[in-house]
């Protein structure tokens, strides 16, 4: 995306403003790579053939379907009392065919019923739920499966995967109130983060501020990509062109578009709340004869390639390892790892959490060593090589939004569609990618045409090479008393979600690292390093 000559501009007061970003972003399309942020008018890399590009109109439309689903999905819900809102306490869960003892393989169905504070019966859905079952002592978790039937009642499915004493977990994590606030909050603002960049011209350094928007009079560079739609602007300083851009950190604005009765909804002793009042245990036998899942576990031949659909949940752990349900992996041995990546290059295009998969890889294959590319800070590009068996493992970050308040540098600023764009592809080449943290304090517009983006940068990819693996790894979840008007696991689900319909059709593999994080309760940003060692694993079953 090339910086175009500054403009005087009032562009994002309220009324031209509001009604340009609508149309420009609040609609689904493909996002933008800042080859070398040129100031010329012709791109620095190749337009990708007309035959593979959608016109603008098509993803405006596509934007506004999914918008609209959504919109229909998280409907407002306003409440006069924090007393008419959800009620972990009054709301009442029944064991539906209750038994002493459970077979493995069978399914264990619960009915949600849900109350206020005053204890009336709720008439529509909506509240966001996390069901788990685990059994500590076996080192063993997997996420239960949810069916809203907005009408107050749910239906809570867990499937036993394992033999001995299970313990159930439903959590409210907010009540639909809740979540209808979060929906409105977070698509009224674009001003959460403040996006702050240095510019460089010699040994003058000068810090402007930047941003998706910016409400200002003065003049502004403007890094825009027009195939993609998407832009990127900054405060233009006096006396430095736009291109002498080089390095970027954001912090926290002071802003909230929640109203106070609002807020009381997401006090620490009202976000996870456990709903399991009674039944906190069960047990699991294997029985006397072969259960159902071993009876469909023993139809489980194909190994796990690309292109197979992920039910959720889509595996379990156990002994801390993750067990998958839908196809048959493979634990694979030093020198069987050794051979399947010869040869390869493997691109990690995303945030930190696929950056910790280039840290540890290392211990994964021995030879592997870091390559120096004399970048800046933990966020520079990261290059794994073995040049004996021509392995290359890359990992680069995507660009903008990406929030962080260490320095970065942009100067080869690469959005994920871009990068794509840039990589042949063969059968000995991999890209593994990821959405969704640096996200969560925008309007999900910005995410939906980014993740629309990538979808045609793949499409655009297996027409030149059809051979080439491609890996989609999920969000994941993270500390759920994270701010969460900004960083919510809620929004990371509805993220998920639209990630997960969008690549849905196409042959990508797909690491649920949501139900995964899920299954380890590991609620952290960056999960621990025993489940990225098995999302590693799952992704040596996709290519190997």
């Amino acid at each position: 995306m090339q910086p175009r000559e500054p403009v005087k501009s009032s562009y994002f007061s309220d009324y031209p403003v509001r009604k340009t970003l609508k149309q420009f972003w609040s609609e689904l399309h493909l996002p933008i790579f800042l080859h070398h942020w040129n100031t010329t008018t012709t791109p620095s890399y190749p337009e990708a053939p007309l035959n593979s590009v959608v016109s603008p109109a098509e993803t405006d439309l596509r934007i506004k379907e999914i918008m609209k689903k959504l919109d229909q999905l998280i409907p407002p819900r306003p409440f006069p009392h924090v007393n008419t809102t959800t009620s972990s306490a009054h709301s009442r869960v029944t064991v539906l065919s209750p038994r002493d003892t459970y077979c493995i393989g069978e399914h264990l169905d619960l009915l949600l019923e849900v109350r206020d504070y005053l204890g009336r019966r709720k008439e529509y859905g909506g509240d966001f739920l996390r069901a788990r079952m685990s059994s500590p002592a076996l080192k063993a978790g997997a996420s239960g499966e949810v069916t809203d039937f907005n009408n107050g009642t749910y239906l809570v499915r867990f499937t036993l995967f394992w033999e001995g004493q299970v313990s159930l977990s439903l959590l409210l994590i907010h009540p639909s109130e809740g979540v209808s606030a979060l929906w409105r909050a977070r698509n009224q603002g674009y001003d959460r983060v403040i996006f702050t960049g240095q510019f460089a011209n010699g040994t003058s350094r000068v810090l402007s501020e930047c941003g998706l928007t910016l409400n200002t009079s003065a003049e502004l560079c403007q890094y825009l990509d027009t195939r993609d739609q998407e832009a990127f602007y900054c405060v233009k300083p006096q006396h430095m062109p736009c291109r002498a851009l080089t390095y970027m950190s954001t912090s926290n604005r002071e802003i909230s578009y929640l109203t106070l009765k609002e807020k009381s909804l997401f006090y620490r002793s009202n976000v996870g709340v456990e709903m399991m009042k009674d039944l906190k245990h069960i047990a699991v036998s294997r029985c006397n004869s072969k259960s159902l899942l071993f009876h469909e576990s023993e139809k489980i031949k194909e190994k796990c390639q690309t292109g197979m659909k992920s039910p959720v949940p889509g595996g379990y752990t156990l002994e801390r390892r993750w067990i998958t349900t839908f196809c048959n992996q493979i634990q694979l041995n030093t020198m069987e790892i050794n051979g399947c990546l010869k040869g390869k290059l493997i691109y990690l295009l995303g945030d930190s959490t696929l950056r910790q998969w280039i840290y540890y890889l290392p211990k994964v294959v021995k030879t592997l060593k870091f390559f120096d590319l004399h970048g800046t800070g933990i966020f520079k590009q990261h290059l794994l090589l073995d040049a004996e068996k021509h392995i290359l493992i890359q990992w680069k970050k995507h660009s903008h939004p990406f929030v962080t308040f260490q320095l970065y540098s942009v100067i080869e600023e690469g959005y994920i569609p871009r990068e794509i764009d840039q990589i042949p592809g063969d059968k000995n080449t991999v890209i593994v990618f990821t959405l969704g943290q640096h996200f969560r304090p925008f309007p999900i517009d910005i995410f939906i045409r980014r993740v629309i983006s990538v979808q045609k940068a793949i499409e655009r990819l297996f027409l030149r090479s059809p051979a080439t693996k491609v890996i989609l790894k999920t969000e994941n979840t993270r500390d759920m008393h994270a701010d969460m008007e900004r960083l919510g696991d809620f929004h990371g689900y509805i993220q998920y979600l639209i990630m997960k319909d969008i690549f849905k059709d196409l042959n990508v593999g797909v690491i649920d690292a949501w139900d995964m994080t899920i299954a380890y309760n590991s609620n952290n940003i960056h999960p621990p390093d025993d489940v990225i060692e098995n999302q590693i694993t799952m992704f040596l079953n996709y290519i190997c």
